[in-house]
């Protein structure tokens, strides 16, 4: 009997759980049997390893083998676990020393001719591995992905030879070390927006306080414009949030690309996506536009447009930023704490309110097209503001506007202000703690009491409404909150009535 052990991990939601590899070599007549809940992918792995083993000249034991990936109960489904069993197969034999293995981990799909081909999720194996204070042997091209996570010692490889060279001390791998410097986001810039003031402080107050923005208005207003403009105001991401975003992007389909390290991530999936697009779903589950739009923006255009299913599965998110997919299976929890960024027009045809009068809609037809849009989601939207159509002198005007660096700047005070003072955005203060970081004066108070019976707001809506009093005041560096940050906030609520 000849066991070998062998370090490795699988994806789980955006997690990397460690996963012992453990190669068994029994009697009888041959087989090669892996077990463990390996799905498919892993399955066909026992192919792709003898293959491999046989081009690089190692013999392969025609004996039974015995593949256990525990622990049992956690589904496996990665090509990455080729390089983990064929080495296991090679110590339990004799081939290689068992004791090379110890503080290493490894991942790699192996090539019919022993080469290493890259793999998902190499930046939260990393992860992983650093956590667990070990190395991680990686192929090379996904060196790089990996090499971002903190601390982590990434040895990269190009074959399974090499692999076997360094294990055997010939020739050691060498610990990759990221070259270059990181790129400069290119976000839009907001001079580009010809008028709308409006609605350019409101994207202000929104990314000052993290709030999410719902804009309305006639075609051809800059309602996209504006969206696409909104994470070049936004603070820089912390280097905790740039992890949990790269994260995330390196468990989706797409992976995660190095250049976008740091970068405030932009969804704006089209109105036909599904719930599973958005949300998050397939099996094993996938995150969705909302958690790949964590910690930075995701943009609806044409709000109602999208299925009203689709869109309620937006309410939790928005209110815990997170959410957990349940699949008959399996579980999987997501972050999804990201601002929402909507736009819609104000009626079917779309030019209700446009100077030009085109707008023929009835009342009961621009009902229904705005009931689309649930009560409570609608509450939870902080923020929202009209779009008009710019005037001809304002399109004409030569000066440029205000760009996105200075208002970037005021933005970054205002969120360092709310850091110091509470240690989150205003948009996440909870009620106990909306009491004792939002002070009013005594007419604001008054304010705030009359336009809370006025309007008929929720209690949700009444602490939202604080909230952005919150934000206006700390763009304005005030710290008691009085009538004209009520004001303000109030004017955002006034488009209620009507959703």
């Amino acid at each position: 009997m000849a066991l070998a052990v062998v370090a490795s991990r699988t994806l789980a939601g955006i997690e990397a759980p460690e996963v012992i590899v453990e190669v068994h070599l029994g009697t009888g007549l041959p087989a090669f049997t892996i077990v463990g809940l390996p799905e498919t992918e892993v399955r066909e792995a026992r192919d792709r390893v003898r293959a491999a083993l046989n081009h690089g000249q190692f013999e392969f034991p025609a004996r039974r083998i015995t593949v256990n990936l525990a622990p049992a109960d956690l589904p496996k489904g990665s090509s990455g676990f080729d390089l983990p069993i064929a080495l296991g197969i090679l110590a339990a034999s004799g081939q290689l020393p068992r004791k090379a293995l110890e503080g290493q981990e490894f991942a790699g799909e192996l090539s019919l001719t022993g080469e290493l081909r890259p793999v998902r999720g190499a930046f939260a194996l990393a992860l992983g591995a650093q956590k667990g204070s070990r190395a991680i042997v990686l192929p090379a091209q996904n060196a790089v992905q990996a090499a971002l996570a903190p601390r982590a010692r990434v040895l990269p490889a190009r074959t399974l030879l090499e692999v076997c060279a360094h294990l055997l001390g010939n020739a050691r791998l060498e610990e990759y070390v990221a070259q270059g410097t990181l790129r400069v986001p290119g976000y839009p810039d907001l001079r580009d927006v010809k008028g709308q003031s409006q609605a350019k402080r409101a994207l202000e107050v929104a990314a000052a306080g993290g709030h999410s923005l719902l804009l309305i208005g006639p075609p051809g207003t800059g309602k996209s414009m504006l969206a696409e403009r909104f994470a070049g105001i936004l603070p820089p991401m912390s280097e905790s949030e740039a992890l949990e975003s790269a994260a995330i992007h390196s468990a989706s389909n797409a992976g995660f690309d190095p250049a976008n390290w740091g970068h405030r991530p932009y969804r704006a999936p089209h109105h036909s996506a599904s719930s599973a697009a958005l949300i998050g779903g397939g099996n094993p589950p996938r995150p969705g536009e909302v958690s790949l739009a964590h910690r930075g923006v995701l943009f609806l255009d044409e709000l109602p447009e999208f299925q009203r299913s689709v869109l309620e599965a937006l309410r939790i998110p928005l209110e815990v930023g997170s959410l957990s997919i349940a699949r008959a299976a399996r579980q999987a929890q997501f972050p999804a704490r990201f601002q929402l960024v909507a736009a819609m027009n104000p009626c079917p045809c779309g030019w209700l309110g446009h100077p030009s009068g085109k707008c023929r809609c009835g009342p009961d037809a621009i009902a229904r097209y705005r009931s689309k849009i649930s009560g409570p989601l609608a509450d939870r939207i902080d923020i929202k503001i009209e779009v008009t159509a710019p005037r001809e002198s304002e399109l004409s005007a030569t000066v440029a506007g205000e760009p996105s660096e200075a208002v970037r700047a005021r933005t970054i005070a205002a969120r360092t202000g709310q850091q110091s003072r509470q240690g989150k955005p205003n948009a996440l203060l909870e009620a106990r703690e909306i009491e004792r970081h939002c002070p009013l004066g005594a007419e604001a108070q008054q304010l705030l009491r009359h336009a809370f019976a006025r309007l008929d707001l929720s209690a949700r809506a009444y602490h939202r409404v604080l909230r952005v009093a919150r934000s206006i005041a700390d763009l304005a560096g005030a710290a008691i909150i009085d009538t004209g940050h009520i004001a303000e906030a109030i004017q955002y609520r006034r488009l209620d009535a009507s959703l």
